[in-house]
């Protein structure tokens, strides 16, 4: 993608909808973001809600773009995408038909009213974890290794969907 090209995690949840084809359809248009590349994408995942327990299990996974979009750019498009799959923002940590996050963009320490990164959860959180391990074991995170994190979060009632 050439060389001002950066490396992005994203990830994508959703519980809303038929959740594996919202899940599924949003790799396909992060495949398609403008001036971005899609090089890798983690199984889909069942998991349990964060927060409110009186909604549906989520369907997570982590996506990898290499993109020559700015971060806000790039949350931009995220926040397109999510518009364009009916994404309401009623409650927080509530449902939704598509929740993407952006998790990491190449080392960048990003702390904005717009836009935290790395994503202030993602460290506590396996649904994140898990599937970035799948796809970049050897990532360091916070100068500590992917590994080492995975190592301090419980399994959470996560569940990797063998056909999704």
């Amino acid at each position: 993608m050439g060389a001002s090209s950066q490396l992005a995690y994203i990830g994508l949840g959703s519980n809303l909808e038929s959740p594996i084809e919202q899940v599924r359809e949003a790799l396909n248009e992060l495949a398609r973001l403008p001036l971005s590349r899609l090089v890798a994408a983690s199984s889909l995942y069942a998991s349990r809600p964060v927060g409110p327990q009186d909604q549906p299990d989520f369907i997570n996974a982590v996506a990898a773009l290499e993109t020559r979009l700015s971060p806000l750019a790039l949350l931009d498009q995220l926040q397109a995408l999510e518009q364009q799959h009916r994404r309401r923002r009623q409650r927080h940590w509530g449902p939704r038909t598509l929740d993407l996050d952006l998790l990491l963009y190449a080392n960048d320490h990003i702390n904005s009213l717009r836009l935290r990164v790395p994503h202030p959860q993602m460290t506590a959180r396996a649904f994140v974890l898990l599937p970035l391990a799948e796809i970049a074991p050897s990532l360091d995170l916070l100068q500590q290794p992917l590994s080492t994190w995975l190592e301090r979060v419980e399994n959470q009632g996560l569940e990797r969907l063998s056909n999704a």
